[in-house]
């Protein structure tokens, strides 16, 4: 039963990444840098296979996606960090953080789904090279990106209406740089088994299920390669997959590194530094990795440039 003499809290406090004050200036400049290069690097690969012709395969086709997701990702999260450290306030109305909850779940779980929807692209072009262009139909890579968005935004819509739900009476100061399930759930004053039965169910099939699918892609496209009798065959059909085996170690990897320890008294300082890593971090290293590992997106970009630099002139 709740308490008669509650208060419901109309907003929350984010305590964001650190209190102490002479550390605001230096992370207002990093996360502001950090910003600007993720928007810049992710618009710039977007752009450059919009306009090289030559690039519009489904391989990139999924990239593009994957770059439009880590700017909306990063969005969700650094402006508002940036607003509470330059205002000093970390103050954000209660519809407000159910947006951003629902916006950092739905890109954040993107990212993995689009991440199993490119390693099916690559197990396609390596394993069934001559198929390519049957299986990777327009239609296929429709169904491939937009059946994640449908189950994305669905687990969202499901957090965010049960959170809605919830009263909070409690202390209003949620010790994260953004409104996220479990920090909120602590706060509530309300019964969160339902919400902790949901976040378990749909936790299990959001994670297991990309990084499945992963899994057995690369499987299979080892289990190829590795009958490829020249090692020069070999390198070929593993340069095409340099770049998403990056960017999949750098997000699993993270994930793992912080999950797999066992909990701690600095369990939510854990879960910090892998929200930082996997929604402000790696969608700023995303572009490197494409642009440095992958000579057509090197290509396009110099086009680009050179196309920009001539309408100056």
């Amino acid at each position: 039963m709740e308490p008669e003499n509650q208060t419901a809290v109309s907003e929350f406090i984010l305590l964001g990444l650190s209190g102490k004050p002479q550390h605001q200036a230096l992370l207002f400049g990093m996360l502001l840098s950090i910003y600007l290069v993720t928007i810049f690097g992710n618009l710039l690969i977007s752009l450059a296979i919009v306009t090289d012709c030559r690039l519009h395969t489904p391989m990139y086709f999924f990239l593009f996606n994957l770059s439009l997701v880590d700017v909306f990702l990063s969005s969700t999260t650094v402006p508002k960090m940036l607003v509470n450290i330059y205002t000093r306030s970390g103050a954000i109305p209660f519809a407000g953080c159910l947006t951003q909850m629902y916006a950092f779940h739905l890109f954040g779980t993107m990212d993995s789904f689009l991440l199993a929807v490119m390693a099916i692209d690559r197990y396609v072009a390596i394993v069934h090279p001559l198929q390519y262009l049957v299986l990777m139909s327009p239609r296929v890579c429709g169904l491939l990106l937009g059946v994640p968005w449908v189950v994305t935004n669905l687990q969202s819509l499901v957090h965010t209406c049960l959170m809605a739900q919830l009263t909070f009476c409690a202390s209003s100061e949620i010790s994260h740089f953004f409104c996220d399930l479990m920090p909120l759930l602590k706060l509530s004053c309300s019964d969160t088994h339902t919400n902790e039965l949901v976040i378990l169910a749909f936790g299990i099939a959001m994670g297991v299920s990309p990084l499945s699918c992963i899994l057995l892609s690369y499987f299979c496209i080892f289990r190829v390669v590795f009958k490829i009798p020249s090692a020069q065959g070999k390198w070929k059909a593993f340069s095409t997959c340099g770049s998403h085996l990056t960017v999949v170690s750098l997000f699993y990897g993270t994930i793992f590194a912080v999950y797999l320890q066992p909990t701690s008294p600095t369990s939510s300082q854990k879960d910090k530094a892998a929200a930082l890593m996997c929604g402000v971090v790696i969608p700023m290293l995303n572009p490197f990795i494409y642009s440095l590992r992958n000579k057509d997106i090197k290509a396009a970009l110099r086009k680009l440039i050179a196309k920009a630099a001539s309408s100056r002139s």
